[in-house]
């Protein structure tokens, strides 16, 4: 029995400045950086990261209100990461929903497929101890 995988592909490169890189995905391009203070024309890796967890969460819950017939009128998702400079992983990640025109169990709902949908949740979930709350509030 043959297996067939979901490939996600991107390419970095060096910017021309030490310790940015030039990101591209599917043509797209991103400015990426490696210091501690964050650039105004770039973002750092780790925010990088970070915004793709959150993005996901973003993206899957409204697809999954969609296709489900929820009444998610907005959401917003705020994610923060704390690490240990002498450990290279996050070691607790907090994650805080907010979610418009829905009911509590709805967004229980839209919150339990992402968490077993999004594929990076997934691997950070494994690797760090994951906090998520959420908020209902008005449409």
């Amino acid at each position: 029995m043959s297996q067939q995988f979901e490939i996600d592909k991107a390419q970095s490169q060096s910017s021309g400045t030490v310790g940015r890189s030039k990101t591209t995905a599917h043509g797209v391009a991103i400015t990426l950086d490696a210091s501690k203070r964050p650039q105004p024309d770039g973002i750092t890796n780790s925010e990088a990261f970070l915004g793709s967890v959150s993005s996901c969460g973003v993206t899957m819950i409204e697809m999954r209100a969609q296709e489900t017939g929820v009444p998610l009128k907005r959401t917003r998702v705020t994610i923060e990461g704390s690490r240990d400079p002498a450990i290279p992983r996050y070691l607790t990640v907090q994650m805080r929903f907010e979610l418009a025109g829905v009911s509590k169990e709805q967004a229980q709902e839209l919150l339990e497929f992402y968490r077993g949908h999004c594929p990076l949740y997934g691997t950070l979930a494994v690797a760090a101890k994951v906090s998520i709350d959420f908020d209902v509030v008005p449409a």
